[in-house]
C-alpha cells in the first residue's frame, strides 16, 4: 500500500458533558473530504482518553462519513498484543487499510516480539508510530517513512518522507496541502514559506496541546469544542495567542 501526502489525525469531537459528539465528527469529516488530504488517522492523540468501545464507535462513524477515496488508518495500539490485534481486525472489518501502533515502552526485544506478534495476527498492515526497534522485519509491517511533526513538514518531505501525519491540518488542511504540493512540484522555497507561516501555530499546539488545536479548529469553521477531562480549555490569554497565530491562516 502506497501512502503519500497529508493525513489528518482527526481531533475528537466532545460535547460539554465530555461525551462523543457524532454530529460534529460528521461535520468535520465532510469538510475535510472536500480538501486534497490523502486520508485520516482515526483517532489522533486523544484516543488515549477513549474506551475500546468508544474507539470502535468513532471508527464506525469515520467509515460512514469519510469519502471513499480517502485512506483510513485506525489507531489501534494497546498495551497487550491480544487487544491490539483484536482492535486492528475490527478496524479491518470496517474497511480500514492499515493500523497505526505506537512503540511500547519496553526493551528492544520485547518491542520486537510485540510488533511481530501483532503483525502475525492482523488482517491489515501495521504502520509503526515512532522508531521501530533494530532488527524488526515482518512482511505485514509497512516500511514507509512517515513524518509526524506539524512544525517540520517541509523538512520531513525534503528528507524523504512519503507522507506526514499532520495534527495542525485538523484546523488548516489547505495550508498543509500547500506544503505537500510545493514539495511535489519541487518549489522548495514555497514549501518553506508555508512552513514558516504555520510555525507559530504549530508551536502553540505542541505547547498547549489539544485545547489549542481545538480552538484553532473553531476559528476556522471546524468543530473543535472542549477537550475531555483531565484536559481543560485554554485560558483567555492562551486563546488570544492562538487567535493571533492563526489570524492569517483562515479558510
Amino acid at each position: 500500500m502506497k501512502l503519500q501526502g497529508i493525513f489528518i489525525p482527526i481531533a475528537l469531537a466532545f460535547d460539554h458533558n465530555g461525551d462523543l459528539y457524532p454530529v460534529k465528527i460528521r461535520h468535520n469529516l465532510e469538510k475535510w473530504n472536500l480538501t486534497g488530504v490523502s486520508g485520516y488517522v482515526v483517532s489522533g492523540g486523544e484516543s488515549v482518553y477513549l474506551s475500546a468501545e468508544e474507539k470502535i464507535r468513532v471508527w464506525e462513524w469515520a467509515a460512514e462519513f469519510s469519502a471513499p477515496e480517502k485512506i483510513r488508518i485506525a489507531a489501534t495500539g494497546m498495551p497487550s498484543v491480544r487487544e491490539t490485534a483484536e482492535l486492528t481486525n475490527r478496524a479491518a472489518s470496517l474497511g480500514y487499510k492499515a493500523a497505526f501502533v505506537g512503540v511500547p515502552q519496553a526493551e528492544a526485544e520485547t518491542q520486537r516480539i510485540y510488533f511481530s506478534a501483532v503483525a502475525d495476527r492482523s488482517r491489515i498492515p501495521i504502520l509503526i508510530d515512532g522508531v521501530p526497534p533494530e532488527g524488526l522485519s515482518h512482511p505485514n509491517i509497512l516500511d514507509t517513512r512517515i513524518g509526524r511533526s506539524s512544525g517540520s513538514m517541509a523538512e520531513d518531505f525534503a528528507a524523504g518522507a512519503a507522507a506526514v501525519i499532520c495534527e495542525i491540518a485538523n484546523a488548516v488542511p489547505y495550508a498543509a496541502i500547500c506544503i505537500w504540493e510545493a514539495h511535489r512540484s519541487r518549489e522548495y522555497g514555497a514549501a518553506g514559506d508555508w512552513q514558516n507561516r504555520l510555525a507559530r501555530g504549530a508551536r502553540l499546539i505542541e505547547r498547549y496541546g489539544a485545547a489549542a488545536l481545538k480552538h484553532a479548529m473553531d476559528l476556522n469553521g471546524y468543530y473543535g469544542g472542549p477537550p475531555r477531562l483531565p484536559l481543560t480549555v485554554l485560558t483567555p490569554a492562551r486563546r488570544r495567542e492562538v487567535e493571533e497565530a492563526f489570524a492569517g491562516l483562515r479558510g
